[in-house]
C-alpha cells in the first residue's frame, strides 16, 4: 500500500504532546513518510541516515506519547517486537499482516468493533481497549517465483 493510498495523515494538535521538541517533530514526520508500519529502531536508524540525530530513548518516548495521543497504529511483528504506523485520518484500524514481507493491508473489523462495544455493559468493565493481530502470507509472497525448480 503506498501512502496515497493509506489517506490523510495526522499531524499531533497542540496540548497532545506534554511538550514538542525537534527530535519529536522529527520522529513523527519520518513515521509519517514511512509507507508502512516500522519499529523504533528502524526508524531510528532511518533518522540517523537522514541527519536527524536523535537518540534510540527520545524515539521510544516520541512513540510513547504518539500512542497516548491517539496518532498511531500498532501491531506485532512475529518476534513480538512493536511496530507503529500514523493513525490515518486519527481512525482507529485493524491490520491484516503478511508474515513473510510485512506488508499490511486495512481490513474492515466493524462487526469487532460492535463487539468490543457491548462488552462493558455485559462484564461491568471500562475503558476497554483492545489488541487484534491478524497475520497471513499475501499474494506477493505466494506466487511461486520464475527460478523454482
Amino acid at each position: 500500500m503506498s501512502p496515497a493510498d493509506s489517506g490523510p495523515r495526522t499531524q499531533p494538535q497542540p496540548g497532545e504532546w506534554r511538550r514538542t521538541t525537534r527530535q519529536r517533530e522529527a520522529v513523527h514526520a519520518a513515521l509519517a513518510h514511512s509507507p508502512d508500519f516500522v519499529s523504533a529502531k528502524a526508524l531510528h536508524a532511518s533518522l540517523i541516515e537522514t541527519g536527524a540525530p536523535t537518540g534510540l530513548t527520545t524515539v521510544y518516548r516520541a512513540l510513547q506519547a504518539l500512542e497516548r495521543a491517539g496518532q498511531v497504529d500498532i501491531v506485532r511483528d512475529e518476534a513480538g517486537e512493536r511496530l507503529y504506523r500514523i493513525r490515518s485520518a486519527g481512525v482507529h484500524r485493524h491490520y491484516l499482516m503478511c508474515r513473510d514481507c510485512g506488508r499490511s493491508h486495512p481490513v474492515d473489523t466493524e462487526v469487532v468493533e460492535r463487539w468490543v462495544a457491548e462488552v462493558p455493559a455485559a462484564s461491568g468493565f471500562s475503558e476497554i481497549h483492545h489488541t487484534l493481530e491478524l497475520t497471513g502470507v499475501c499474494a506477493d509472497c505466494r506466487r511461486p517465483s520464475a527460478t523454482a525448480c
